[in-house]
């Protein structure tokens, strides 16, 4: 009988653990997801060499798309490390803008 009850508990539990992981399509999923391949296109154009303001440009909104959802998510991290990212990223566009 004490087996049998084991048994049961474990299926329960890994039920429970799976309708808790099943993905939730919200807002998030969509801004980390489009942030991300942003983020990859960047990264190609920097690893050609070509066109260094779209680069600065993707690089800019994928990591204003990863603080945004560092916002969402509460995590501390997310927002730390993207506000420093947007941070230096705008301050690059403003200076090629600008021209100096």
């Amino acid at each position: 009988m004490k087996l049998k009850e084991i048994r049961i508990k474990k299926k329960e539990q890994k039920k429970a653990r799976l309708e808790k992981s099943a993905l939730s399509f919200d807002l998030s999923w969509y801004v980390k997801w489009s942030s991300s391949f942003i983020l990859l296109a960047a990264m190609v154009l920097r690893g050609a060499q070509a066109y260094p303001f779209i680069d600065l440009s993707l690089s800019f909104i994928g990591c204003a798309g990863w603080l945004w959802v560092g916002i969402l998510w509460k995590d501390r991290a997310l927002v730390m490390l993207n506000t420093a990212a947007v941070a230096i990223l705008g301050i690059g566009i403003v200076r090629v803008l600008a021209g100096v």
